[in-house]
């Protein structure tokens, strides 16, 4: 970014000749704009801009786009103003006039940089979150476990199958984690909750003015995901003219924005989900036939929690524990009679419906053992539900604003002493006040 015109394009001619994509500001309120469409991978600023210097303008940049490295390059240098810049967060100050070379090799180091930071955040994220996706001792589930691993350590499309809830999703993100892949991205996208058009931008991305609402260039999930891994959840609901552009990616590793008129080379490997079955979407032609063929190479089913019920009591220990410490509660064991009618249970909605269950069963109760009154279980959607009281009839929301409304009852309405019994933050517990519209008495 640069007030002079002749220098921007000076600039931008020598980036895009080295493969960069340029977009130009002249003042720090463009610049803000423009970062907060285009989420830039880097900013050049100059230091003097007709609204304000780049020291003005770095934490405003940052709010727009996060912490995106720049560089600053101004014509009168001095110790004191470098320090102050990379305080505020520039990742390097350069003094004009610089060589282009020179200029390049700063540029490329700071991408390097940011990329090496977002591996280590993606890892420790990572770490921190990724479940064990082969809770249990069923042999079901050892039998997975074997082929994922060999899976894992392939470069090839994986197509997990498996019904809703059944943990589809933590299994994908375990492949990208195990996989030679691991310090890249992952990135998902659910298929069943976009439309054609709007899935085929934030898929494959659009050039400035391709359609209505086009402001900017924006990158695809495709690119974000350049040598990482890309997980497309229920991608029985791809549409069709999506599915034709997603087999040239997985067929010959290139892709097309929407508007654009040159093609983009990408390295990515695609995890794919569904519950549905392909073969009989193939056969009603809402599928492609040779898409299926190319996904289809290393296929892996989830068994549903009914056919492994051996594993409802490993789960509920693995999610009980999580669950009660998200919710700043101490150690819960089960009663006899829960663990019963845990195990009994057929659970239509499988790992999902059991962590609702347990959530719900947290929430209502403040005992430190759960008894089988205490386990709400969800009615399938088709049947008739049964009689319930008013407490078994609370959705998640309404349990967690009753659990919440007690905590400060028995604070006698001081939300410092009810955050601590709760085990969050007083700021965030004033947010779920306000969000569940609570009073304190």
């Amino acid at each position: 970014m640069d007030d002079e015109e002749g220098v921007r394009f000076g600039l931008r001619d020598f980036l895009e000749g080295r493969g960069y994509e340029v977009d130009e500001a002249d003042s720090c309120v463009s610049a803000v704009e423009r970062a907060g469409h285009a989420r830039p991978d880097l900013a050049l600023l100059d230091y003097r801009l007709p609204d304000g210097t780049a020291l003005d303008l770095l934490p405003r940049l940052h709010d727009a786009c996060g912490a995106v490295p720049v560089i600053v390059l101004t014509a009168h240098g001095s110790i004191d103003l470098a320090v102050r810049a990379m305080k505020e967060g520039a990742e390097q100050f350069l003094t004009k006039p610089v060589e282009l070379p020179a200029l390049l090799v700063v540029i490329e180091r700071a991408l390097e940089n940011a990329r090496n930071r977002q591996r280590q955040l993606e890892r420790s994220r990572r770490d921190r979150e990724t479940p064990n996706p082969f809770a249990g001792a069923s042999g079901a589930m050892r039998v997975l476990e074997e082929q994922a691993r060999r899976v894992a350590r392939s470069d090839s499309p994986v197509l997990i199958l498996g019904e809703t809830g059944s943990g589809k999703g933590v299994l994908a993100r375990w492949i990208h984690a195990t996989s030679a892949r691991t310090d890249e991205t992952l990135v998902d996208l659910n298929c069943a909750a976009l439309g054609g058009e709007l899935l085929d931008s934030e898929l494959f991305g659009h050039r400035k003015g391709a359609f209505t609402g086009a402001q900017s260039d924006k990158p695809g999930l495709l690119e974000v995901a350049h040598r990482g891994s890309v997980f497309l959840d229920e991608i029985g609901d791809l549409a069709l003219p999506v599915q034709g552009k997603l087999l040239k990616v997985l067929e010959e590793q290139r892709f097309r924005r929407i508007g654009d008129v040159h093609d983009r080379r990408v390295d990515v490997r695609l995890i794919a989900a569904t519950h549905r079955d392909l073969a009989g979407l193939v056969r009603e032609q809402r599928f492609r036939q040779d898409l299926l063929f190319r996904i289809n190479t290393l296929p892996l089913r989830v068994p549903p929690l009914r056919e492994r019920r051996e594993d409802v009591a490993g789960l509920v220990r693995q999610l009980g524990k999580r669950l009660a410490a998200d919710l700043g509660r101490g150690a819960v064991t089960l009663a006899p009679d829960a663990e019963r009618a845990l195990e009994a249970y057929h659970w239509p909605g499988n790992v999902r419906e059991l962590r609702n269950v347990l959530e719900r069963a947290l929430l209502l109760s403040d005992a430190p053992v759960l008894r089988r009154a205490d386990l709400h279980f969800d009615a399938p959607a088709e049947a008739p539900s049964p009689p319930v009281d008013a407490a078994q009839s609370l959705t998640l929301r309404e349990a967690e604003r009753a659990h919440i409304a007690r905590a400060l009852e028995r604070a006698g309405g001081k939300v410092e002493a009810a955050a601590h019994a709760l085990g969050i933050s007083r700021s965030a517990l004033y947010e779920k006040i306000k969000a569940l519209h609570l009073r304190r008495s």
